[in-house]
């Protein structure tokens, strides 16, 4: 797979994902209700503009990112989940997703270093400095 259909599925990954991490947004139930609810919001928030931010590198290098959900389905990495009430079970989820993302970002960006594709190189470096961090305060969270 070339690294511009990497793009693509990572673009259905976060697709995903968001639609999971406004799934945990509405139903977090408990103790901590009160911060994750605002944390799964500030984080379905950055997945939009990350999934905008793909799309629009897909499109600025030439081709077409997918844009229907069953697509996704079929392209993503990361599955669509049960409902999940329980906040360690959601931040697992969160930490487990983020690790799927960050591995193919890795990987698209070595892609994109060969092909001399800066701009992607670029994004996909901000992405993994981003998730890097966003993951250490989450095992924080966990303990």
């Amino acid at each position: 797979m070339s690294y511009t259909e990497k793009l693509d599925q990572l673009l259905s990954s976060y697709q995903m994902h968001y639609q999971n991490v406004r799934s945990l947004h509405w139903n977090i139930k408990g103790q901590s209700f009160f911060e994750l609810h605002l944390k799964y919001e500030e984080l379905y928030t950055r997945t939009q503009i990350i999934i905008d931010d793909l799309a629009e590198r897909i499109l600025s290098i030439g081709n077409t990112p997918s844009s229907q959900f069953s697509v996704y389905m079929q392209k993503s990495l990361i599955k669509e989940n049960a409902i999940i009430t329980d906040g360690k079970t959601g931040v697992a989820y969160i930490l487990d997703a983020q690790k799927t993302l960050l591995n193919l970002e890795r990987e698209i960006l070595e892609l994109s270093g060969d092909a001399n594709d800066e701009g992607t190189n670029a994004l996909m470096s901000d992405l993994i400095r981003e998730k890097e961090k966003t993951n250490w305060m989450f095992k924080s969270y966990l303990g």
